[in-house]
């Protein structure tokens, strides 16, 4: 199955598209509303926590919000979801707004992001049958990680000609093209789960228990989960970058370079990994390329310089995209769709919140020892913790292997 099979495949190039519009926009925001804030408070503060509020609403969202993609027609929830983030940065757009206000916007769009991506990811599977639905997770990959690139900086050279405000209009207009790309090119389907449904538990907290229960209770989805987690603490060199350009003596290009190495790695691996590694492979090959992108960062122990530091984290980065990208794959297809939402949405929660942790606990680290050391002893850490689970999902292949072909 190649990539131009995949991308023929109509419904699943209107939910591509409208990803990509998406994620742009997204970067876009981030950009304009940092500098809006900057430029209105002169507050290095309040701007990083406007920053962080356009990722950590999202951990709420992910735990209390998901199931809805699992009791509503999935396209109507990516259309609801796309049209009331428009909705919302169009309000954030408004000069002038109090900055309590701006920020309960950009948290409320935040706390919207994980249901569309759970709706989105459960709808896949209904779009792309047996392998085609491995290689659009891998064109996702690429091609998201290619937008967050060129999201950022497509948005430091939209902001030297429009205004803040005005870049945050186009990141609304995004939002509703994504939502009319979605309308016109997916077809209906009715809910996978509804009222009266026994395969779903009563009541929100039921539903909650139920999808932990779902996510740690059965051994092979646990291991997964715990794979995809642990791959998003691996890119702890990304908070750090600064402070390790710095100990490289280098400058703010070295920080753009350093910041530019996973989402590379990213692409690359992906695209290798979806076009040439045949299916009966994959699922083998997810334990030992955990491990691999783990034991790489233990280079940056020794002190690497930059060259050599940016070739660790391309190659690190790619190896954990594939493992993310091949354990959400495996997950997506092993559960019930009744519940497909519940459970690919706790697992991306617990990717973005891991991303946004790591830096933090890395940082506290870098204080006392310097970054770069601090991230290869993160990566001790790190394949401490991966060597086991490694070893656990073999055991899963053993005992179960036609479950996750």
């Amino acid at each position: 199955m190649t990539f131009r099979e995949v991308l023929r495949i109509p419904e699943f190039r209107a939910v591509w598209l409208a990803e990509l519009l998406s994620v742009c926009g997204d970067q876009f925001a981030r950009v304009a509303l940092s500098v809006m804030v900057f430029q209105s408070t002169r507050s290095a503060a309040l701007t990083a926590l406007t920053y962080g509020l356009s990722y950590a609403p999202s951990l709420i969202g992910g735990i209390l919000l998901t199931g809805i993609a699992d009791r509503a027609p999935r396209r109507r929830v990516m259309v609801v979801v796309d049209l009331l983030r428009a909705g919302l940065i169009l309000l954030v757009a408004i000069p002038g707004l109090p900055f309590w206000a701006l920020c309960v916007l950009v948290g409320s769009v935040s706390l919207l992001n994980p249901v569309f991506k759970a709706a989105q990811l459960s709808l896949l599977p209904h779009v792309l049958s047996g392998d085609r639905f491995a290689v659009g997770m891998a064109i996702r990959s690429m091609t998201g990680q290619t937008a967050q690139l060129l999201g950022f900086a497509g948005g430091g050279f939209l902001l030297a000609v429009v205004t803040p405000s005005t870049a945050l209009v186009l990141d609304a207009v995004t939002f509703a093209a994504s939502a009319l790309f979605v309308r016109i090119g997916v077809r209906h389907r009715p809910a996978a789960s509804g009222e009266g449904d026994a395969r779903v538990p009563r009541g929100w907290l039921a539903a909650l228990r139920s999808g932990g229960r779902m996510a740690f209770a059965d051994r092979g989805v646990r291991t997964l989960t715990l794979l995809i987690w642990l791959m998003a603490f691996l890119t702890v060199y990304e908070g750090l970058a600064a402070p390790y350009a710095a100990a490289l003596g280098g400058d703010s290009t070295t920080v753009g370079l350093l910041l530019a190495s996973d989402p590379l790695g990213g692409v690359v691996g992906a695209y290798l990994f979806g076009r040439w590694v045949p299916a009966h492979l994959r699922a083998r090959l997810v334990g030992p390329l955990a491990v691999a992108a783990a034991a790489l960062l233990l280079l940056c122990l020794f002190r690497p310089g930059l060259v050599a530091s940016i070739a660790v984290f391309v190659v690190s980065g790619g190896l954990g995209t594939i493992v993310v990208m091949q354990a959400t794959t495996f997950l997506a297809a092993a559960v019930p769709d009744a519940s497909r939402g519940q459970l690919l949405g706790l697992s991306n929660t617990g990717l973005t919140a891991a991303t946004g942790l790591s830096p933090v606990l890395a940082g506290v680290v870098a204080e006392r020892i310097g970054a770069v050391p601090a991230v290869g002893w993160s990566g001790l850490v790190c394949l401490l913790l991966t060597l086991p689970l490694a070893v656990a999902w073999r055991r899963v292949l053993s005992h179960e292997p036609g479950r996750w072909d």
